[in-house]
């Protein structure tokens, strides 16, 4: 596992949370508070990051986690690009590092990346000059770290204590590196249970997500929990579940207001999205009083304006 610290054990890149302390996503997660507030009285701008450049390099499409990148750079004084990599020289042969290396001499600060080959932000952390930090905006099935603050925030604020929480996350988890994220930050925080919920062969390996039960019915997942954490489950997936298609999934596996009554009254929801509506959700679920997705949303600037201020080292006052 790489070292993602420098010399004087601050954050120099966020590429997992396997290995980050309690101590420094608690203050992630209190700085990320501070923003969201501010956020809320539209008065999060400040130029701590001024002078800095940022650049984000997506792999794969996304919407919500490339923007707020954006946003949150922005709103610190940060110059921020987005590279669109496949209009730029990786289509003709270039290799990551090469292109990391022509942004390293062009003096970007940060590179924000999202890739889907396992292993590739650990070689890049790994070769980049000493001034550059390294961010992940999702890797393969392995890591989403920013997600899953982002997601540990968001209950924080509805539910409070994580200590005192059940929280089930449910669906493809195998594939999921949003559940991998999710289950190393509340396990961090040390919730009270953690359950994983799907069909049998979207759950992980035995020997992955230690301290979880393991559930294959959302009914028996879903009982007396505190959180639910709904995951978008891919069509081709299907083969996997001994599941024909998306109706029988969604009759099996969805998420109802009837099944969602099966949690405690006061149970939230979240969804990292994109959601596949009346597949694993139904609107009424996404869309009603129980559900905290658009929180999430909102967090995600943030949570991603916490962790450019701490791995850039200059947090402000």
């Amino acid at each position: 596992m790489i070292d993602q610290r420098r010399a004087d054990g601050s954050l120099r890149h966020l590429i997992t949370l396997e290995g980050v302390r309690r101590d420094e996503v608690e203050a992630l997660l209190g700085r990320a508070q501070h923003y969201a507030r501010a956020l809320a009285r539209g008065s999060a701008y400040n130029r701590v990051l001024e002078g800095v450049q940022v650049a984000t390099l997506f792999a794969e499409p996304s919407t919500r986690t490339r923007v707020s990148f954006e946003l949150a750079g922005r709103r610190l004084g940060a110059q921020v690009l987005n590279l669109e990599l496949q209009l730029s020289s990786r289509v003709k042969g270039e290799s990551m590092l090469d292109t990391v290396y022509t942004l390293q001499a062009l003096y970007f600060d940060v590179l924000v990346i999202r890739d889907a080959e396992a292993g590739v932000l650990a070689h890049v952390a790994a070769h980049v000059a000493p001034q550059v930090s390294v961010l992940s905006a999702g890797e393969a099935h392995l890591s989403h770290p920013t997600q899953g603050l982002l997601d540990a925030l968001t209950v924080r604020e509805h539910k409070g204590a994580i200590d005192q929480l059940a929280i089930a996350i449910v669906g493809d988890i195998r594939h999921s590196r949003v559940a991998r994220s999710a289950y190393q930050v509340f396990r961090l925080l040390q919730a009270r249970e953690l359950r994983i919920v799907g069909p049998p062969g979207l759950l992980p390996e035995s020997e992955e997500f230690p301290g979880c039960a393991r559930f294959e019915t959302l009914e028996a997942g879903l009982e007396g929990v505190d959180v639910v954490m709904m995951l978008r489950i891919q069509k081709e997936r299907f083969a996997a579940t001994r599941v024909p298609d998306a109706a029988e999934y969604f009759a099996r596996y969805g998420l109802t207001p009837a099944r969602l009554a099966r949690a405690r009254p006061d149970a939230i929801v979240l969804h990292p999205q994109p959601m596949n509506r009346g597949i694993e959700i139904a609107s009424e679920v996404a869309d009603g009083p129980q559900s905290v997705i658009r929180a999430q949303v909102s967090n995600g600037v943030a949570v991603r304006m916490a962790v450019l201020e701490t791995v850039a080292g200059r947090l402000a006052q």
